[in-house]
């Protein structure tokens, strides 16, 4: 773990839809809203001492911008792309073109929804795909992005 000079430093990226969480089929996402989801991962992070921008837009372009912006100064990315998981091929790229190391996370088990939602065009860019255990899902993000060797960052 870095010392307090060079905390790990993540980006959080929420993809579409998921500020409305708690009120979006919380059957299938639960009734944790954003802003409580927010609140854990930080209390996590904090408690692991990390630094994390949390970033949430419904537009790629948005989305692509932040992890431009945020390249030189993230050790790593955990992303909820949402449907953008399954057909952004330009998401794709901008995770490969920034070159930090990438978590793909999902709330649900993406693998036991429709068959659409079983086809990841980023998760090949990432350097692993964690999926269906609800918020833990970016806790867990975290967690394997701390385990990683940073000693290239």
């Amino acid at each position: 773990m870095f010392g307090k000079k060079n905390r790990t430093r993540l980006v959080i990226v929420h993809g579409p839809n998921l500020n409305l969480l708690g009120e979006r089929e919380p059957d299938v996402y639960s009734t944790t809203t954003l802003k409580a989801l927010n609140k854990e991962i930080r209390a996590f992070a904090r408690s692991n001492k990390v630094k994390v921008r949390i970033f949430q837009s419904n537009h790629e372009g948005q989305i692509i911008d932040t992890l431009h912006r945020n390249r030189h100064w993230a050790h790593g990315i955990v992303i909820n792309p949402g449907a953008l998981t399954h057909y952004s091929y330009a998401l794709r790229d901008a995770l490969k073109a920034v070159g930090l190391p990438a978590v793909e996370v999902h709330l649900s088990d993406i693998h036991q929804r429709e068959d659409f939602r079983k086809i990841s065009v980023t998760q090949p860019v990432c350097i692993q795909q964690i999926s269906g255990l609800g918020i833990k899902s970016y806790l867990e993000g975290i967690k394997i992005l701390l385990g990683r060797d940073h000693s290239n960052c």
